[in-house]
């Protein structure tokens, strides 16, 4: 097998290798791509070293695989020829989530809907994600009618200079800003670039993506998206608003059930989830379960994962599973 991590220089393409080896992927050969400031770079992996090449010397070599975290520009361009080539593509960029011709996959949710054709594939938005994995039985046995959505987003979400930005101003250093103010002792209520209708590009990924992944257009959406100073770790606030009426100690025994959610939701213990206990974890952490005593058939959750692994780098390495373990490949 295989297998092109492109963008493996970046912080989510340093995760994608990091996943690969603790999953015991099975690469027979790996081709690590990057933009050509970046070739001939070195990277170990499982103890080789592995120099970068470029996007068309990757192209060239035709592999089994591509994970792509290079960012959307980098996926339009690039992805279609990958595909010509005969090679599956599973993209994190934005740039082909809401094609209508292409699958917008969370494993646990809608794998099953992937077939041999389907050369490029989209990984969600990382908010998107961990929200979806705990709604989605939620919504099958309860039906979901609304959500409104407050997240609190780890600047690692932005990439390595938001982090450098943050480390800066915690030491009292001055140097280039990831954001138009200090995010130290900080909270922007600004995720992504403002939209005509004043909702953030973020803020309509949650809107949009949900809507796509449950296969359901009837789900009113609505979303405000903060960063905040964590390095790691991307937490929500999500009031839902079911068809049906529900008991809380069935639907929390539902979301125990569900595989890749960890619920912690003891309030006698002080138990709940945190990015500071997500990190480096692949499951989606949810807790605070409580009824909504203001508005009928509605809940408060409190939903938290490490938006690097599960929401980038490990849903797209589970997709790639998927696809070999179904023999789609």
């Amino acid at each position: 097998m295989k297998i092109a991590v492109v963008g493996a220089t970046g912080m989510v393409g340093n995760v994608m290798l990091e996943v690969l080896a603790e999953r015991n992927f099975p690469v027979t050969e790996l081709l690590l791509v990057a933009s050509e400031r970046s070739v001939g770079k070195k990277i170990t992996y499982k103890g080789v070293e592995h120099a970068v090449i470029g996007l068309q010397d990757a192209v060239d070599q035709q592999p089994d695989i591509a994970l792509f975290s290079a960012g959307g520009t980098t996926s339009l361009e690039w992805a279609p020829k990958f595909a010509a080539a005969g090679t599956t593509v599973v993209d994190n960029s934005s740039a082909w989530r809401m094609d209508p011709n292409k699958k917008l996959v969370v494993p646990e949710i809608n794998a099953g809907d992937l077939t041999k054709d389907d050369k490029i594939i989209a990984n969600p938005n990382c908010s998107t994600i961990q929200m979806v994995v705990a709604l989605a039985p939620l919504h099958k046995k309860y039906g979901i009618k609304r959500l409104v959505i407050s997240t609190y987003q780890s600047i690692s979400g932005t990439g390595i200079k938001a982090v450098q930005q943050l480390e800066n101003e915690y030491k009292g250093i001055k140097g280039e800003m990831a954001y138009p103010y200090p995010i130290h002792r900080n909270a922007l209520p600004h995720c992504d670039v403002f939209e005509e209708n004043g909702y953030t590009k973020e803020e309509m990924k949650l809107v949009n993506e949900t809507r796509k992944i449950l296969n359901d257009d009837s789900i009113k959406v609505t979303a405000t998206a903060v960063r905040i100073p964590v390095a790691g770790g991307h937490s929500e606030s999500i009031n839902i608003e079911f068809e049906k009426d529900f008991d809380v100690n069935d639907l929390r025994r539902l979301l125990h059930e569900t595989d890749g959610v960890t619920v912690q939701d003891n309030l006698d213990t002080n138990t709940y989830p945190m990015p500071i206990y997500a990190h480096g974890k692949d499951d989606v952490f949810v807790g605070r379960i409580r009824r909504d005593e203001s508005q009928k058939n509605s809940l408060n959750m409190w939903v938290v994962s490490d938006n690097l692994r599960k929401g980038a780098a490990t849903n797209t390495i589970q997709i790639a599973e998927y696809l070999i373990d179904n023999k789609l490949i």
